[in-house]
């Protein structure tokens, strides 16, 4: 591996994935919400020096176009499976994920199968927004735990009739609810959002690697 910054950014972004796992296992929430957030955030900061740094360098090597499509995949991966596990499987976010860990695996088979022509399925510009795409939407959804698990602390700290009535504007917010509560909604709703954008994207994008293929696919079969 040649030691320079591009690549070493490269493998801490892989070595962060099972990190952010390790949160979880270690720590309960609100400090695995926390810990997880930053992780990725600072991974999705690199995914973007990286490649920058190399080119703007003249650092590009083999080694870190090989790693970086890995590091990428196997954040998504991780955090998809967390995020599914935090949400406790709920449909809203487990059908987007379905959807992008399908692509991924399909495309990266794909990749596989054309061999030596895999460069027909270059990376295109739709692909990098659905990557920017979806890293907003990873990062926010860990965030949203963190906004999350404030408003079920001040929930307990109160009996649900003044909980219904500071939240309604009938009495007085000493405790902060009301911004919790918007915070709380708001992320996840906005995190939510874009990763359902995100999976959109991915089928498009899907989509469009697999028709580039099929006359190889064809002169195979």
């Amino acid at each position: 591996m040649p030691v320079n910054i591009p690549n070493i950014l490269t493998v801490l972004r892989l070595l962060a994935a099972p990190l952010v796992a390790l949160a979880f296992i270690l720590f309960s929430s609100p400090s695995a919400d926390i810990i997880a957030f930053v992780l990725f955030v600072s991974a999705a900061v690199t995914d973007f020096f990286d490649g920058y740094l190399a080119r703007r360098w003249g650092q590009e090597s083999a080694f870190g176009r090989m790693l970086d499509p890995i590091a990428d995949k196997v954040m998504v991966v991780i955090a998809l499976a967390l995020l599914i596990g935090v949400w406790r499987g709920s449909v809203w976010i487990l059908i987007p994920a379905v959807v992008i860990l399908f692509r991924e695996v399909f495309v990266s088979g794909l990749r596989e199968f054309l061999g030596a022509e895999k460069d027909l399925l270059k990376v295109t510009q739709l692909a990098k927004w659905k990557t920017t795409v979806q890293m907003f939407a990873i990062g926010l959804l860990f965030l949203a735990g963190v906004f999350e698990d404030n408003l079920r602390a001040i929930y307990y700290s109160m009996d649900p009739t003044s909980y219904e009535r500071v939240l309604a504007g009938l009495s007085e917010d000493h405790v902060g609810l009301r911004r919790a509560h918007f915070l709380s909604t708001y992320v996840s709703g906005a995190g939510l959002t874009l990763l359902w954008l995100a999976a959109l994207l991915t089928l498009l994008t899907g989509w469009e690697y697999f028709r580039k293929a099929m006359p190889l696919l064809r002169d195979r079969g």
